[in-house]
C-alpha cells in the first residue's frame, strides 16, 4: 500500500520521531499528517508530483521547443524507417527486420516519457499512483528490451561478417521471429517483479519525484520502507540481463574485429566495417549513457545530473538511431527515393 503525507508544514522525520518515541498523546500536527496518510490510502488515487528538468522561467520555453522537436523528429524518423522496411522488398532481410523492431521500440519508449515531460512544462506535473507505476513499468520494459534487441543485432552482424556464406541459412525467418519475440517476452520475467515490489512500498513525507518521469531510483529515494528486497531483484536483473548482454555484444565485436583485420584489401575491410558501423555507433552511445547513468559515484547533484543523462537516453538516442542507420546506408537511401517517386 502507498502512503503519502500531504501536510508539508511537518517534515516526515518529525512524524517518525514521534512514533518511535511512543508518545501516548501525539501532537496535533502528527495527527493531521497521519489522518491525511489514511485518506490517501483509502484508494490508489494518491498523486505524485514530478519536479521536471528546470523551474527557471527563462529556460522553460526553450526546453519545451527543444524537447518537442526532439519528440517529433524521433516519431517521424522511426515511423518512416518502419514504413520503408515494410514497403521495400529489398529491405526484407534479417538486419532490417531487427531495425524495424528497434524503431517500433524507440517510438514506444519516447511516447511513454517525453509527452509527460512536455505536459510538465504546461503545469501538468502531477501523476497518479497507477499512472506512475504503469510509466515505471513501461520504461523498465522498453529500456531493457532495447539492450536485448541490440545484443541480437550484434549476433546478426557477427554471422553476416564471420559466416557470410551461411548467413541466410543461419538467420532464417523462423530464427529472426523467435529472437524478436524472445527479446520482447523474456524481459517481463524481470520487470514485472520489480513493478509489483515498487507498488507495495510505502512513500511517507514528500510525494515529489526529482525527475521528469517515474524513475525507479528516484522513487526509491522517496520510500520509507525496507527496500532491500527490491534492491536484490534489481541487482539480479542486472546480473542476469545487463552483464550477459554486454559480454555477448563485446564478444561478437571482438570476433568481428578479428575477421575484418584478417581481410587483406583496404576496400574489403571498409566494406565489411560499413555493414556493422551503424550498429556499433548505436551500441556505443547506449552503453556510454548507461554507464554514466548507473555506474558513477553518488554526489549532491546525482539526481540532477541523472535527469540530463536520462533525457539523452529517452530522447536523444531514439532520435539519432534512424539517422545513424540511414545516413551511410545505400539501401535505405534508395528505398526513400523510391518512396518519394
Amino acid at each position: 500500500m502507498i502512503y503519502f503525507a500531504t501536510n508539508r508544514k511537518l517534515h516526515s522525520d518529525n512524524v517518525f520521531s514521534l512514533i518511535w518515541k511512543n508518545e501516548a498523546t501525539p501532537s496535533k500536527d502528527c495527527t493531521l499528517v497521519c489522518m491525511s496518510m489514511e485518506i490517501c490510502n483509502q484508494t490508489t488515487g494518491g498523486t505524485f508530483i514530478l519536479i521536471g528538468l528546470s523551474h527557471k522561467p527563462d529556460t522553460l520555453v526553450l526546453l519545451f521547443i527543444g524537447i518537442f522537436i526532439m519528440y517529433f523528429t524521433c516519431q517521424f524518423s522511426n515511423i518512416l524507417i518502419t514504413l520503408l522496411i515494410y514497403m521495400d522488398s529489398h529491405l526484407h532481410t534479417p538486419m532490417y527486420f531487427f531495425l524495424s523492431n528497434l524503431s517500433f521500440l524507440d517510438v514506444s519508449f519516447t511516447s511513454v516519457t517525453l509527452p509527460k515531460l512536455l505536459d510538465i512544462f504546461m503545469d501538468g506535473n502531477k501523476i497518479s499512483f497507477i499512472g506512475c507505476m504503469v510509466q515505471c513499468h513501461c520504461v523498465l520494459t522498453f529500456q531493457s528490451t532495447e539492450y536485448i534487441l541490440l545484443t541480437v543485432m550484434a549476433f546478426d552482424r557477427f554471422v553476416a561478417i564471420c559466416r557470410p556464406l551461411h548467413y541466410l541459412l543461419i538467420m532464417s525467418h523462423k530464427l529472426c521471429v523467435f529472437l524478436s519475440l524472445f527479446s520482447w517476452i523474456i524481459i517481463y520475467v524481470f520487470t514485472v517483479p520489480i513493478t509489483i515490489l515498487m507498488s507495495t512500498l510505502q512513500f511517507c513525507g514528500s510525494c515529489e519525484i526529482n525527475h521528469f518521469y517515474c524513475d525507479v531510483m528516484a522513487l526509491l529515494q522517496l520510500s520509507c520502507s525496507d527496500i532491500l528486497r527490491i534492491q536484490i531483484v534489481i541487482f539480479m536483473a542486472a546480473a542476469l540481463l545487463g552483464i550477459p548482454c554486454f559480454l555477448l555484444t563485446l564478444t561478437s565485436y571482438i570476433f568481428i574485429a578479428q575477421n575484418i583485420l584478417a581481410i587483406r584489401t583496404t576496400s574489403g575491410r571498409s566494406k565489411a566495417f560499413s555493414t556493422c558501423s551503424s550498429h556499433l555507433t548505436v551500441v556505443t552511445l547506449l552503453y556510454l549513457v548507461l554507464f554514466c547513468l548507473y555506474l558513477r559515484p553518488p554526489s549532491k547533484t546525482f539526481l540532477s545530473d541523472g535527469k540530463v543523462i536520462s533525457l539523452l537516453n529517452t530522447g536523444a538516442i531514439p532520435m539519432l538511431n534512424p539517422l545513424i542507420y540511414s545516413l551511410r546506408n545505400k539501401d535505405v537511401k534508395r528505398a526513400f527515393k523510391k518512396l518519394i517517386r
